[in-house]
């Protein structure tokens, strides 16, 4: 841990358009995303239509697809794209010397 932010790991433990889930204790989980250009991006694991545990959906360029019902996810904003509406709370992220950190504050609020 260093302050404000919470140190998760290196960036290479995250695949490239894969995920990484970070637990948090009495709260919803936290998805780390990777995109194919290697941005990384978090949101709490919870598509905002049924709940479906975004890190299982599939990453395809700055979008995750919800694996319960095909709802595609902006990664930058937690936005339901195209014609469906709805949104999961979003987490800052920072890379420092190849560190995922993760805004303490914003993952507490994200998994309330």
């Amino acid at each position: 841990m260093t302050g404000e932010w919470l140190d998760i790991g290196w960036i290479d433990e995250i695949p490239l358009r894969g995920s990484r889930v970070v637990q948090v204790d009495g709260g919803d989980d936290i998805a780390l995303f990777r995109t194919g250009d290697g941005q990384v991006f978090a949101l709490r694991d919870r598509c905002p239509h049924q709940h479906g545990r975004l890190s299982q959906g599939i990453v395809h360029g700055a979008t995750v697809t919800c694996p319960l019902h095909n709802w595609r996810i902006a990664l930058s904003s937690g936005e339901a794209q195209g014609e469906d509406r709805g949104c999961t709370p979003t987490v800052p992220v920072k890379l420092s010397g190849g560190r995922v950190l993760l805004c303490r504050a914003s993952t507490l609020r994200a998994a309330a």
